[in-house]
Parts: structure tokens; C-alpha cells; sequence
């Protein structure tokens, strides 16, 4: 079999029984098809170890972050794991493959202030009843008081909202729904869009909105993309940057819950982490909370 049909396979295997997200199927088979040209010979038995390590040296030469040396390093062995279970490779090539230690690169966090600012401004905006800035508003306001994903966001249907208890189902990375809450403003924002303006983005639809809470300007379910622009155009207009993701809103959330006083393993519930430790990685930048409770509590502060 050759490298090329054995990664479709796998791409396969990853997204039905692994369950895990379009986006990391679409990165390791991107991966997997550029290890496939790498290879000198496009059968499967031509990848060893010696083949895997040139391919991450050459892209080390390309100057690829460790990051992504991380992950092709993870897609290569989970590949070749899987296809010697399968019978198709004799032994596993990638035994002695080593990853690169990888760094924990975090989006920028914007202040409290800075927050409430950009969203003052944009809910001054939505009360001139423009739908498409009404829906970029209740958005922004669910994205940070919820500290959901993008990707979470976009999926929201309209059964998916409980209006009387402010709380949104949503479900996360491996199918696992989590029921999250959200506070007075973004429930305010969010009911002013679905009275005011998905009528009137539904409307715009040729061939019905279906049950999307979010739509595009076409009256169709909202792409990340789009909410990835509208959070890049009003977030970084206050952090004066353009490489502002909605990631940000929800590092900022987390981060300003912890600076609140909020118990790690709630916003490790919240945020829908597997593992505490991916939750650690906010504490880093709640300074502020530490540095009060030491002057509070320590008799030489």
C-alpha cells in the first residue's frame, strides 16, 4: 500500500472512531501527505526511521515552529502506531522518534478595562439596531462571558440557549457537552439580537437559516472565519494589533475569573478542559490576585 492511501485511512480513522475535530484531521493529513513526498518511495514500506527524521530535519531547516515540529511529530507516530496494529507496516518506525519539547505560546490578554471598553462601544453601535452589529455584539459579549470556543460558538442552536436560567449547551473537543453560563449583559445583548436582528439575517437566506442561533450576513450559519474577522477588527482595535483571534476572549475570561478569586477546577469546567493542566497555563498571568492575597496575608508584606 502506498504512504498517500494508508494516510486517507487513517485520516478516517481519526475522524470516526477517534471523534477528533476537522481541523486536527485536516492538519495531520496535511502532515501525513507532505511526509508522503518526502519519502524517496511512495509505498509504505519505505518509511523508517531514518526517512521520519530527515523529514523533520528538513522542516526544521524550513525554520518551522516547534510547535508544528510538535504536532508533525505526533501526526508521523500516531500514524505509523496505527498501521502496524492494522498489519500494514511490519514494525513501528517511529518508536525512537523524539518530538521536540514544544513552548506554550498564549494569546495576548486584554484588561478588564480594555474589555468593557470595546464593548460598550460596540453595544453604543448595536442600539442604532444594525443587525449585523447587533449579532458582532451579543457574540463578543457570549464569546467572553462564557470563555466558549469559536467553534462552540458557531454550532450554537436555538434549543441550545436556556433564556430563564442564562446558560448555553454546547459541545467541545471528543463530542463531551458541557452546560455553561453567562452573565446579565450577554444575556441582554444576546435576546436583543434574536428579537431585532435574526429575523432580519434570516430573511436574507435563500434556503432557510435552519436552527443556527448565529448567522452570517447571507442568513446562513456563521463561519469561524467570519467571527474570526469580527473579533480580529473590534478586539484589536483596543489592543492595537490585528492578530487577535477569539482565542483571546477566551484566555481573558479565564484569566480575569482566576484574578476574581475563582477556584482552578471551576475554570477548568468552564472552559471544558480534559486536564487541570491545561487550565494551569492561565494562572501565569493572574499576578495581580497573588500579589493581593500576599500583601493581605503575609506579616512582612
Amino acid at each position: 500500500m502506498q504512504i498517500e492511501q494508508a494516510a486517507d485511512a487513517y485520516a478516517d480513522h481519526l475522524a470516526r472512531v477517534r471523534r477528533l475535530s476537522p481541523a486536527t484531521v485536516r492538519a495531520y493529513r496535511a502532515d501525513l501527505r507532505d511526509l508522503a513526498a518526502a519519502v524517496p518511495s511512495p509505498d509504505l514500506d519505505a518509511l523508517d526511521l531514518e526517512a521520519l527524521r530527515e523529514w523533520l530535519w528538513r522542516a526544521t531547516q524550513r525554520g518551522d515552529a516547534r510547535s508544528t515540529l510538535a504536532r508533525r511529530t505526533a501526526a508521523a507516530r500516531g500514524f505509523c502506531a496505527w498501521a502496524t496494529e492494522e498489519g500494514l507496516l511490519g514494525a513501528d518506525p517511529s518508536l525512537r522518534l523524539v518530538a521536540p519539547k514544544r513552548g506554550r505560546t498564549l494569546p495576548r490578554v486584554a484588561t478588564a478595562d480594555r474589555m468593557r471598553l470595546m464593548l460598550d462601544d460596540l453595544g453604543s453601535r448595536a442600539a442604532g439596531g444594525d443587525p449585523v452589529v447587533l449579532r458582532d455584539h451579543a457574540m463578543l459579549e457570549l464569546l467572553y462571558a462564557s470563555a466558549i470556543r469559536v467553534s462552540e460558538l458557531t454550532a450554537i442552536d436555538r434549543d441550545d440557549i436556556d433564556d430563564s436560567r442564562a446558560t448555553v449547551r454546547v459541545t467541545g473537543k471528543g463530542d463531551k457537552e458541557r452546560v455553561v453560563p453567562f452573565g446579565v449583559p450577554a444575556h441582554r445583548a444576546l435576546q436583543s439580537y434574536l428579537i431585532r436582528a435574526r429575523p432580519a439575517l434570516v430573511d436574507r437566506s435563500e434556503d432557510g437559516a435552519g436552527p443556527a442561533v448565529f448567522l452570517g450576513s447571507r442568513g446562513r450559519r456563521i463561519t469561524a472565519r467570519a467571527v474570526y474577522d469580527v473579533v480580529s477588527r473590534e478586539l484589536g482595535a483596543v489592543l492595537e494589533s490585528a492578530a487577535v483571534g477569539p482565542h483571546a476572549l477566551r484566555h481573558s475570561a479565564a484569566t480575569h475569573l482566576l484574578d476574581g478569586g475563582a477556584d482552578l477546577r471551576a475554570v477548568q469546567e468552564l472552559l471544558g478542559h480534559a486536564s487541570l493542566g491545561t487550565t494551569q497555563i492561565y494562572t501565569h498571568v493572574s499576578s495581580e490576585r497573588l500579589a493581593a492575597t500576599y500583601r493581605l496575608a503575609h506579616p512582612r508584606a
